[in-house]
């Protein structure tokens, strides 16, 4: 290993004993947030996009939680929001969100169930703690793989879909 240049950052190694990102922060008292399915979700964003005279406003957000593994397209019109930067966010989104009168936030990472499950429990607590029972905080089953895994329905309904991505990934 070379030494460090002047003026270059020196990348920090995690090791065995290195903490993750997530053990700054209290554990969810939510640890099992419910969850929606990538089928309801698909029918969410096509009754969304059927909407052609933009009506109604939806009612859900998608947030993706992925951070360097975010190449490959993510879930159309969803939010990229790093899990890491997530939980001192937390009463600012939900501000966002209530104003918006968004009823469903629906969380999301790679397989979901890491970060997904993570952030859909903190957000569910939020919600109890400001005793709001008119949000849900969801966590989509099976993440972005298994949504670009279910195919072309699935795939069409995704921003900047990168299929190689896809076939480096699996």
């Amino acid at each position: 290993m070379s030494a460090p240049q002047p003026g270059k950052p020196v990348a920090k190694l995690k090791t065995a004993s290195t903490p993750p990102w997530y053990a700054a922060y209290a554990a969810p008292r939510n640890a099992q947030p419910d969850s929606v399915t990538r089928q309801e979700v698909l029918a969410m964003l096509k009754a969304q996009l059927s909407d052609q005279n933009n009506t109604s406003s939806p009612n859900f957000i998608l947030v993706d939680l992925r951070r360097v593994d975010h190449e490959g397209g993510t879930i159309r019109g969803s939010v990229n929001l790093p899990a890491q930067t997530l939980y001192p966010a937390i009463p600012t989104l939900y501000s966002v969100l209530r104003a918006a009168s968004v009823r469903k936030v629906i969380w999301y990472c790679s397989s979901s169930r890491g970060r997904g499950t993570r952030a859909a429990g903190w957000f569910d607590d939020y919600l109890c703690d400001q005793d709001d029972s008119g949000m849900e905080s969801l966590v989509l089953v099976g993440g972005i793989k298994e949504w670009v895994g279910a195919g072309t329905e699935y795939t069409q309904c995704m921003d900047e879909y990168d299929a190689a991505a896809w076939l480096e990934s699996s």
